[in-house]
């Protein structure tokens, strides 16, 4: 089973995968994390060339690190019998691409042939907490400093529509005044609805 966590900077996304990958564990499942951009060199020299690549280049190179990534880690845990969650996939490019002046068909073009998770996770939470958690944070990346949680947040609920078209599986759980715990058992609770898994 492959899962996608999504939501603005500062949602609480990575403490989501790490709280929901302890949870299926403790209930014996063996359990991957990932995130993207990868750790590979080429989703290192995007995170780090974040400043001067920008547009279609960076867009690109996402999408081409997002095909690896599914390669490469994805698709053999899964068929190894791992559930995956990874921090970040397409809904992410839907996000941040388009902050950085590129349209929604053409980022949904890059990403075309970037298989549907079997279920994405949008989390939710208040603007104003999200802004606080980023304003604490050293060394944000020029895409954080574009956006803003709000504006994330429309551009999040714009790319749930543009995958719903495409027959993607997505939820909305709200995190405002939940703990991590909480929200992953929310999150559980959905994962019991899926009968049949596109990623076994």
């Amino acid at each position: 089973m492959f899962i996608a966590i999504e939501g603005p900077n500062g949602v609480g996304k990575s403490t989501t995968v790490q709280s929901l990958a302890e949870l299926l564990r403790q209930s014996g499942e063996t359990v991957m994390t990932t995130s993207e951009p990868t750790d590979t060199a080429l989703g290192r020299s995007l995170r780090g060339g974040e400043l001067y690549l920008t547009g279609p280049i960076l867009g690109l190179g996402v999408a081409f690190d997002r095909l690896l990534h599914v390669q490469d880690e994805i698709a053999p845990a899964i068929s190894q019998g791992s559930i995956v969650i990874s921090d970040r996939y397409v809904p992410s490019s839907l996000v941040l691409q388009r902050i950085d002046g590129m349209d929604q068909e053409w980022i949904i073009q890059a990403n075309r042939f970037a298989p549907a998770p079997d279920l994405t996770v949008y989390l939710t939470g208040d603007p104003e907490v999200m802004q606080a958690r980023l304003a604490a944070r050293e060394g944000r990346s020029r895409l954080e400093k574009m956006g803003s949680p709000g504006l994330e947040l429309q551009y999040y609920r714009d790319a749930r529509d543009q995958l719903l078209r495409l027959g993607w599986h997505q939820v909305e759980v709200d995190c405002r005044d939940k703990s991590p715990k909480i929200v992953a058992a929310e999150i559980a609770q959905y994962l019991d609805q899926i009968e049949t898994p596109a990623y076994k």
